[in-house]
């Protein structure tokens, strides 16, 4: 027993030696607890709706305030005006807003004379918690318009809401792909080129490249670039089977495979130079192996993944912003549920490529090319 209890005194002052390792041990159930807790099942909110006033008349001005109220109180939406019905349904295409509201000509006077009137919400399902979300709010806010003054007996007109779908309906297991294809990114960013890199290091492979005349920013390139192959080469493949696997309409289709190819060669690009930022200091190769599921936990739930970031609260919504996780998988979800083109994800691709220089950028600079 003496002998065991030594390798356990051993083992014990080595894990003392790794404070870091310690703090993630105790601080990693608290962070699944707090992201995850609020990451699903929260109410949706703050939602964009797109308003099409084709009438003008006295009860659509009704129906306007109606909506202004739910968005001052329950503040599940915002609206946005628009004078084109067209331009409305491209905005909402390019995901600019989650839904239309269209109230169609000849409204009030249909209205007034008690001769069904109807107005046309038109969704976005490519997500489901968001379309019945904006079909529950409105269900309940024509009960209200059409609920009679309580100083009339007499019955007013009814307004009956059409909901439209603009795609095809949406399994949640299309939902899921798109986080799916950046996680098997991400995680053969972390295993394929940061948990090598540190393992490296650890036998002193890396100290070879030290010794040769190559500058600080071709080791990073060279490095991040084999880490981009390598995470391509994972998305590719999730990309392809998973778009059979999950019943993607036409997932084989030319121009949208150069289009998810583009999305995948950018997003390896973001997280690998990503990854190295983290990287480019740490010596432990136990440290990376930690910091996997903290990173994977910060990031890809707050995405908008697994659950609309609308239901989420303000502080995960601020992680979101500037969360690359955010504008991979939005940009996956517009070529694969909706089969837009490059300028509805154009923000998306611009702003990983941005991101990606600059923490390539970082890197480089906090790089010592010197022996350990």
């Amino acid at each position: 027993m003496q002998r065991a209890w030594a390798i356990v005194e051993r083992d014990l002052r080595r894990f003392r030696r790794s404070p870091m390792l310690i703090w993630m041990s105790l601080f990693m159930p608290l962070l699944q607890l707090i992201v995850l807790g609020y990451a699903f099942g929260g109410n949706v909110k703050h939602l964009k709706l797109g308003l099409v006033d084709q009438d003008g008349g006295v009860p659509a001005v009704k129906l306007h305030e109606l909506a202004n109220a739910v968005a001052a109180n329950a503040q599940t939406f915002t609206t946005i005006s628009y004078a084109d019905r067209g331009q409305a349904i491209q905005a909402l295409r390019n995901g600019k807003v989650n839904g239309v509201l269209t109230i169609p000509p000849g409204f009030s006077r249909r209205t007034l004379a008690g001769d069904d009137p109807r107005v046309a919400l038109i969704e976005d399902n490519t997500d489901n918690f968001v379309s019945a979300t904006l079909a529950g709010t409105f269900g309940g806010l024509l009960s209200a318009y059409n609920a009679p003054p309580p100083s009339t007996r007499r019955l007013s007109s009814q307004v009956t809401l059409e909901t439209v779908e603009l795609y095809p309906y949406v399994p949640y297991i299309q939902y899921l792909l798109p986080g799916t294809i950046v996680m098997s990114i991400f995680m053969m960013v972390m295993i394929g080129g940061g948990i090598i890199f540190i393992d490296d290091k650890a036998r002193g492979l890396h100290e070879g490249y030290l010794v040769t005349p190559v500058t600080r920013f071709e080791l990073i390139v060279g490095f991040n670039l084999s880490g981009a192959l390598k995470a391509m080469l994972s998305g590719v493949v999730l990309m392809t089977v998973g778009a059979i696997i999950a019943g993607i309409p036409n997932p084989l289709e030319p121009l949208r495979m150069l289009r998810l190819l583009v999305v995948v060669a950018i997003t390896a690009m973001a997280l690998v130079s990503f990854m190295f930022l983290i990287m480019v200091r740490m010596e432990d190769p136990l440290l990376p192996r930690a910091l996997f599921g903290v990173i994977n936990t910060l990031l890809w739930f707050p995405s908008g993944a697994v659950y609309p970031q609308q239901a989420f609260p303000g502080w995960m919504r601020a992680i979101a912003i500037v969360d690359p996780f955010t504008y991979a998988v939005h940009a996956f979800k517009a070529l694969f549920l909706k089969n837009t083109g490059f300028a509805a994800i154009s923000f998306d691709l611009m702003y990983l490529a941005v991101f990606g220089v600059l923490t390539m950028a970082a890197a480089t600079l906090l790089f010592r090319r010197t022996l350990s």
